[in-house]
């Protein structure tokens, strides 16, 4: 939806929660990327397992020029492979095992001569870290086996509960534990790769502690890369030292297979709340990801359980949901995407009137933060129809995004970095914005203009503007205006 003045119109449709969409095979068209734009999601993300630098190349480079040409921000989210176990490969691609069979992985075997009896392994020190009577979970846990039996580099295994089991699927313990580093060569690599496409995020998968989430952002920043880091939550050993990782990271993903696998499925939705909450306590972004809406790989609408996972995600203050599969190699990528968008409207308007106390008995470090926890405050006790947030790299859009409120947050920026960056931030909306003058009363009309071409706002409507005397100077908020559009002060 777009104005005749070239700026996207969103009034009428607006959504808090932020879409992400993995793109792939099925999405490699113009015509598809421009529907998904259309439809409106906020952040891609490319997936290094499964893609080539010259794939994503080409997906990014036509990504921004669509958006360009709607008016329409849309951030890029990297995520690398991280070390996964997998098994090796079957010579038939695929094997059946029953219960009470015995079955072997021995790392000493090729990785595609797999049979019914044995397979390979990508973990070359895998029976290092396994003992007699643990239980490995093959394939997101469709596979359960039990060790029989440790030695010379091979695990045996009794089958506990069997199936149809296909090459390279993933390698879990039943409780974690398993020792594998968290960056491989690959990921090194693709950290280069992810700075040559300039990328907003970038997703470490797999860290077990903050030192691994510190590790990616220091070869990241080496590299010179300038966006966030997001650390992805599928380990046990994560949940242990997760208030340490959010100290290093900017965002968690919630990546609730791998996770779910590990600790077991019924515990999954408390363990979402819980880092929902840890996440918002310190400021950082929660992204809920995995199976949200699986179905709709090969059907045109979800599932009913579907629909309230993702409304229950979004009820438990999820800042952004995730679409993986659905997007990437699915039949439906757009309804998809507009399935999630209506259920996010839907879910927020049961949430987003109620007022938020976050940090109300809190003291701020820094005068930026203390100006955008007041704008919200006073948003949320008076009439005001948006909020515009001029700002140079998004910290004070971050911080107000932090308050649940059903008003409109609008980042004013002349920086094309931020705008992408801030499209991962809850109820917060990128807007383009010169400095054409160093007068507050030129720049506070300016900021009004954005927002009636936005269309959020109209005559007589109360707006909060904040910004710093020194306009220009990242981290210089240190001002709140209230004004009536229609009644600014016309400088002297």
């Amino acid at each position: 939806m777009e104005s005749n003045t070239g700026v996207r119109d969103r009034k009428a449709n607006f959504r808090h929660t932020k879409i992400i969409a993995t793109l792939g095979p099925a999405t490699d068209s113009e015509q598809i990327m421009a529907d998904l734009i259309d439809v409106g999601i906020d952040l891609v993300r490319l997936n290094f397992s499964h893609s080539t630098y010259e794939e994503n190349s080409w997906r990014i480079k036509t990504l921004r020029k669509l958006s360009k040409e709607k008016h329409h921000e849309v951030g890029v989210l990297g995520d690398l492979q991280g070390a996964k176990i997998r098994i090796g490969a079957f010579k038939d691609k695929k094997v059946q095992l029953d219960a009470g069979e015995a079955f072997c992985i021995d790392a000493s075997l090729p990785l595609g001569q797999g049979n019914e009896k044995v397979v390979g392994t990508t973990y070359a020190n895998l029976a290092d870290d396994v003992s007699v009577g643990d239980i490995l979970l093959i394939d997101d846990g469709r596979i359960v086996l039990k060790v029989t039996q440790v030695a010379e580099g091979k695990i045996h295994n009794e089958v506990v509960m069997g199936g149809e089991l296909h090459s390279s699927k993933g390698v879990n313990r039943k409780g974690g534990g398993l020792a594998v580093a968290a960056l491989t060569d690959k990921d090194q690599q693709d950290i280069l790769d992810a700075v040559k496409l300039d990328i907003d995020y970038l997703a470490v998968s797999f860290p077990r502690s903050a030192d691994d989430v510190r590790q990616a952002r220091e070869l990241f920043m080496k590299a010179g890369g300038s966006g966030g880091i997001i650390a992805k939550v599928e380990r046990i050993e994560a949940l242990d030292t997760i208030d340490e990782i959010l100290d290093e990271c900017d965002a968690i993903m919630i990546g609730r297979g791998d996770l779910g696998v590990e600790i077991g499925d019924a515990e999954v939705p408390g363990v979402q709340k819980l880092l929902i909450d840890r996440a918002h306590d310190k400021n950082r972004i929660a992204i809920t990801a995995t199976q949200m809406m699986e179905s709709m790989t090969h059907s045109p609408i979800p599932t009913r359980a579907e629909v309230s996972d993702v409304a229950n995600a979004v009820l438990d203050g999820t800042d952004a949901v995730m679409l993986s599969g659905e997007t990437a190699v699915g039949r439906f990528p757009v309804q998809a995407v507009k399935a999630m968008h209506r259920t996010c409207l839907a879910s927020e308007r049961r949430v987003l009137n109620a007022v938020s106390d976050h940090r109300m008995y809190s003291r701020f470090g820094r005068v930026d933060e203390a100006i955008a926890m007041s704008a919200m405050y006073t948003a949320n006790h008076l009439n005001v129809a948006a909020i515009a947030a001029l700002t140079e790299s998004g910290s004070t859009a971050l911080w107000m995004s932090r308050i649940s409120s059903a008003i409109p947050i609008y980042a004013l920026t002349q920086h094309e970095k931020t705008l992408r960056r801030v499209t991962l931030y809850k109820g917060v909306y990128p807007a383009p914005m010169e400095i054409l003058s160093r007068s507050h009363a030129e720049v506070n009309k300016n900021a009004i203009d954005v927002l009636l071409r936005c269309r959020v706002v109209q005559e007589n409507d109360l707006v909060i503007i904040t910004k710093g005397d020194l306009i220009g100077v990242d981290g210089g908020t240190n001002a709140l205006k209230i004004v009536r559009v229609g009644h600014l002060i016309e400088p002297e």
